[in-house]
């Protein structure tokens, strides 16, 4: 348990891992503040989930911070590639983006060390996900290693904890604690390729993961969907 007046930041993408994330450390007493990138994703809708997920925990610093990954590109998530509909394969996807998590955990690193926090919060999911090799152990592992090495605040002792408190749940178990925190799925956004609508598609990787855990869970998931698998 921590300390009442520890903050800790939260990576907040808008989706309901992060938003699970974000409630577990509000539970465990932590004073949030959150960092929250617009990479240039196709899908907006999950930033304007981020910033009704942070009112609603009350979060107390909430950064939005541009970082076009379009000029990138080679992925479906910031390039003209289709976005799979077919099913959830073995092979890494092509909505895997590039070393995201880690260059999005190397700047909410920066953000920490700035708020003079230790505590970082990262909503990564090692079993029922779609292969990112990001979301692995051993490269949270790896990564709190580097952030040790790297910094001032490593160097001079105080190095950082990187909590992936849902790195071995599965989506059922996410389900389940969404709704025990007390937290209504519609104020997240898992979907990478809305409808012109607005609704969730049902058909993605993400969707259909998210669909199934609910399922699995017996939750209700009140996200509106364009369509089911």
């Amino acid at each position: 348990m921590s300390d009442s007046a520890d903050i800790a930041v939260i990576l907040l993408s808008g989706g309901l891992d992060s938003m699970v994330t974000a409630a577990l450390a509000r539970e465990r007493g932590f004073r949030l503040h959150a960092l929250t990138i617009d990479y240039g994703q196709r899908h907006k809708r999950e930033l304007q989930s981020a910033l009704a997920i942070a009112a609603m925990l009350g979060v107390e610093r909430h950064v939005q911070l541009p970082l076009d990954l379009r000029q990138f590109g080679a992925s479906a998530l910031t390039a003209d590639i289709a976005v799979p509909k077919d099913g959830v394969g073995d092979d890494i996807p092509v909505t895997y983006v590039p070393a995201r998590n880690l260059l999005f955990l190397a700047l909410t690193t920066a953000f920490a060390e700035s708020s003079g926090a230790s505590d970082i919060f990262i909503g990564v999911n090692a079993l029922d996900y779609s292969g990112y090799p990001d979301c692995r152990p051993e490269f949270i592992a790896s990564f709190a290693e580097t952030a040790r090495l790297g910094t001032r605040q490593g160097v001079e002792g105080r190095p950082f904890t990187i909590h992936a408190p849902l790195q071995h749940m599965t989506k059922a178990d996410i389900a389940r604690e969404c709704a025990r925190l007390g937290l209504d799925p519609a104020w997240s956004w898992s979907c990478y390729d809305p409808t012109p609508e607005g609704l969730a598609c049902g058909l993605c990787d993400s969707c259909r993961l998210r669909l199934k855990g609910f399922a699995e869970a017996g939750v209700i998931d009140t996200t509106a969907y364009a369509a089911q698998p």
